[in-house]
């Protein structure tokens, strides 16, 4: 049998992404299950991490099971080892792969080779993992995500991705505000149908939505681009005055890391709309319910 691959929101059908939400709500409430005993989970750092790797490293004991920390410079991918046979070699030493990575094709080629469930803990195309956690805190705060309207605001990120395809999968209209030059892929955009829209305009996406969401502006490897892309994205800035275009009851989400006074001001984030450390932790959450199914 095939493994069971978590590596992008619209790759798995709607129905299993429903269970695994509705699992997250569970298993954050539930302690005691143990689906991962006698399990081991190696987990590729490529790029560096917070919320992820103590989320991961910690969702894993949770569940019984034993995590493999390994950066690239610790091992042979990305030297002289090809994707295609570390994921031979770990399929035989492992239960599951989370890899965190600078390429989605690098992931994609680890998942065609690897015998075992490959996790996708962040690439440049997508970060399906971010997204679950995001939804089962709208979740909590609103009690269903059908035919809310959400606002993205900021770069057409690999985050931004994920909420649009998200968006289909979980009946949500997705609006959207990035400048033309950054605006999100456009085949992913177009599948999302008419759950995702996009528009140059900030106050267009912002105005009449249940839940207001950012992003960091400089990504890694972003870093040389700072100027220019502060300079496009300067007009996208979640303040008091776009957020109030919102519904008065708007939420704010922002995966984290923030860079307050850029994409968000400190009245936003650390205000009471904010539900920014009920979206960090929830990824504990989220990704055990990933695992489990990856794992089931």
């Amino acid at each position: 049998m095939a493994p069971k691959h978590f590596l992008d929101i619209a790759a798995i059908d709607p129905s299993a992404l429903k269970e695994i939400l509705a699992r997250s709500h569970a298993l954050k409430k539930d302690l005691s299950a143990k689906p991962l005993a006698d399990r081991a989970v190696a987990m590729i750092f490529e790029k560096s991490s917070t919320r992820t790797r103590v989320s991961f490293e910690r969702g894993i004991w949770q569940l019984g099971g034993q995590p493999i920390v390994m950066a690239t410079g610790d091992m042979q991918l990305g030297r002289s080892e090809t994707p295609a046979d570390t994921a031979r070699v770990l399929s035989r030493l492992v239960d599951a792969i989370m890899i965190r990575a600078n390429r989605h094709s690098d992931v994609q080629e680890l998942a065609a080779h690897a015998t075992v469930p490959v996790i996708n803990g962040l690439t440049d195309r997508s970060h399906p993992c971010q997204i679950m956690a995001d939804l089962q805190t709208v979740e909590e705060a609103v009690g269903t995500l059908r035919d809310l309207r959400m606002a993205w605001l900021g770069d057409g990120n690999n985050v931004c991705h994920s909420f649009i395809e998200a968006a289909r999968a979980f009946n949500f209209h997705l609006s959207i505000a990035t400048p033309a030059e950054r605006r999100p892929d456009a085949e992913i955009l177009a599948g999302a149908g008419n759950h995702a829209s996009w528009s140059a305009d900030p106050k267009i996406a912002a105005k009449g939505a249940d839940i207001v969401v950012t992003d960091t502006w400089i990504s890694m490897g972003d870093e040389g681009n700072k100027p220019t892309l502060l300079s496009l994205l300067g007009p996208y800035q979640v303040d008091e005055s776009l957020m109030s275009l919102a519904q008065p009851e708007a939420r704010f989400l922002h995966c984290l890391p923030a860079y307050r006074g850029m994409e968000v001001t400190a009245q936003v984030i650390d205000g009471p709309q904010s539900l920014v450390f009920d979206e960090a932790e929830n990824r504990l959450h989220a990704q055990k319910a990933i695992l489990e199914w990856c794992l089931s």
